[in-house]
């Protein structure tokens, strides 16, 4: 469990990876950090503006250390989301900056898909769909943003 000094300093990390980036065209070096930070963890950056989304890129497996995660993901989120034009230096001010660091991803294997609202918690679990070559992810805060219970969260 990630403690608020650690969603701190998350969250500074990602706001100096995306000034940096912007100002100067260069990706920063991971700063010295507590070494659970430094495990492989899932992590998504999002950017709001004014209540607006603006950019949310990320990994939702373990695949890189949490700290590079976030820098990866605070970039990305701020200059490649396809669905917006990079942010601009002007508006850095204006973004607030969300982390969201995921636990590995876990199948849920139920006999009756009635069951699936019973093995959900909103507020705590995001989702990962697949089928064939598609993919789509909810992070948890989703549900609770657009007032979902368990069963409109999973439609």
């Amino acid at each position: 469990m990630l403690s608020k000094e650690d969603g701190r300093l998350l969250i500074k990390t990602a706001r100096k990876a995306i000034k940096t980036c912007l100002e100067k065209g260069k990706i920063i070096d991971p700063p010295m950090v507590p070494s659970h930070l430094k495990e492989k963890m899932g992590v998504f950056v999002t950017l709001n503006k004014n209540g607006d989304l603006r950019g949310c890129i990320g990994f939702p497996e373990p695949i890189k250390p949490l700290i590079e995660g976030v820098i990866e993901a605070a970039v990305a989120s701020a200059t490649s989301d396809p669905r917006f034009h990079p942010v601009t230096v002007d508006e850095l001010d204006k973004i607030q900056i969300e982390v969201s660091v995921l636990t590995k991803p876990e199948l849920i294997k139920v006999k009756d898909p009635r069951e699936y609202p019973k093995r959900i918690k909103v507020g705590v679990d995001g989702l990962i769909i697949e089928k064939g070559p598609y993919k789509g992810l909810l992070l948890p805060q989703v549900a609770v943003e657009w007032g979902f219970d368990e069963e409109e969260f999973l439609c």
